[in-house]
């Protein structure tokens, strides 16, 4: 029942509505005690908040602890892609472009390519990223929405229509859909939040097709901006922010719906857009842009960026509940596996204050830092922790994304461009091993009733 359904309803309707809503939150809810009596993993997680196995993958390695002494210690965090660590990957990319795109190779095939490997892997992939004119007319166009990620999955669900084999499952076919989606969700991106701002707001409309000789990140940005124009360092930027959110192990929740989803083989498209549904909560995907509007809450509320002390007493109302959303969380702190560091964000950070210095944006990095290293305190201290609390990549992308001149409305799709290689590894390690379909317990604790029992059954 949409918005405009619901005041349309008349004062008895209503109030017959609110009984219904009344019903459902009396009937879902559980008893919170149980999930203790019945050691049930809530969130598959056990009780100190490590996620519980649930299958293997050779992908990539999420690491934040070390053995010493027979038990495990918190250790700075630690990123592998097929093995490599991340941090070192990226040194190597200091003067080279196309990061992203020799990464998503790594991802999908196990091992860093070739030259000759590389180029022909840059060949197929250019040749499968373009959009017809009759699809972007037909669905970037039409309808858009205000939230890009209810677009890009509608025009996933809908390239289904535009395959000749969408529901083949076989290897090469898979790989071969993958690396289409993998070309074309940019564009999407880019033309979705084009088309929306050209109907919502009567903006020119500008559609470029993306340069087979620049990097997916280069072309993001001159598809993106009206001149088409951008710096070295912004490429480069975006190039590893890219790297830097491809993959994140098979756990994360867009990542393992994936697996779900593909577990019961269904086709490619529905797969990533079950992805991309996940990508787009707040919980996960959309961080950044809290991020963002938690420091707007921020700015709005001290008198000096510089003053330590307002800074400090205006986190802890964050934290209390009395201010911004209310929520208790200051957002970008913490991390469900890292603690000491996030290498994500140890990477982003750095790029994030040389951008900075291009931008004339060092002061509000100097900020962004500020608050960094106050929040960890206050979370610390507030949560009694005897264990560090780090910043997560968000805290960062964000900010980063804006000095880029990306508005916010690309913030998460920016993730799902970047992940969609990601999850399409870990869709094909998932076909490759013939899984079983994935079928967690849920146990019941209702009650069992008897139908002839039940009295006023006579209407």
């Amino acid at each position: 029942m949409n918005n405009r359904a619901m005041m349309e309803l008349d004062g008895e309707l209503n109030a017959q509505f609110d009984d219904l809503v009344n019903y459902c939150m009396v009937s879902g809810a559980i008893n919170q005690d149980l999930y203790e009596e019945y050691d049930v993993k809530r969130g598959l997680r056990d009780s100190n908040g490590k996620g519980v196995l649930t299958g293997l993958t050779e992908i990539a390695d999420v690491v934040a602890t070390k053995i010493i002494d027979g038990e495990k210690v918190p250790c700075e965090g630690t990123l592998y892609y097929q093995g490599y660590n991340v941090q070192e990957l990226i040194k190597s990319y200091e003067n080279r472009r196309f990061a992203f795109e020799e990464i998503t190779y790594l991802l999908l095939f196990g091992e860093l390519p070739n030259q000759q490997q590389f180029t022909s892997f840059l060949d197929i992939l250019t040749s499968l990223e373009e959009l017809s004119g009759n699809f972007i007319r037909d669905v970037i166009m039409k309808a858009p929405s205000a939230n890009i990620m209810n677009t890009l999955q509608r025009c996933v669900l809908t390239l289904y229509s535009y395959d000749d084999k969408p529901d083949d499952i076989s290897i090469p076919n898979v790989l071969r859909q993958s690396l289409q989606l993998i070309g074309k969700i940019p564009l999407i991106s880019v033309y979705s939040y084009h088309a929306y701002r050209h109907i919502r707001y009567g903006e020119n409309l500008v559609i470029r097709t993306p340069d087979k000789g620049m990097s997916l990140a280069e072309n993001i940005l001159q598809m993106l901006r009206p001149d088409g124009r951008f710096t070295e360092l912004e490429a480069k930027v975006l190039d590893i922010a890219l790297v830097l959110h491809a993959e994140h192990g098979g756990g994360n929740n867009s990542t393992f719906t994936n697996h779900v989803v593909t577990s019961s083989g269904t086709d490619t498209y529905s797969a990533v857009a079950a992805s991309i549904a996940s990508l787009k909560g707040p919980r996960h995907g959309g961080a950044n842009l809290k991020v963002q509007q938690m420091f707007r809450d921020i700015r709005e509320h001290i008198t000096d960026m510089e003053d330590e002390d307002q800074i400090r007493s205006y986190l802890k109302k964050i934290l209390n509940k009395e201010t911004f959303d209310r929520a208790g969380l200051i957002y970008g702190m913490g991390h469900a596996v890292y603690t000491e560091s996030d290498p994500r964000e140890v990477v982003l950070k750095k790029f994030a204050e040389r951008l900075a210095i291009e931008k004339d944006q060092h002061k509000e990095f100097e900020f962004y830092d500020r608050v960094e290293h106050i929040a960890a305190q206050l979370v610390a201290e507030q949560r009694r922790l005897f264990k560090p609390i780090c910043a997560n990549v968000d805290f960062y992308s964000g900010f980063v994304y804006t000095m880029l001149g990306i508005p916010e409305e690309l913030f998460t799709p920016i993730f799902a461009i970047s992940r969609i290689s990601g999850w399409s590894a870990h869709r094909l390690e998932e076909l490759v091993n013939r899984g079983k379909i994935i079928r967690p317990a849920y146990k019941f604790v209702g009650v069992h009733k008897t139908f002839y029992d039940m009295e006023d059954r006579d209407w």
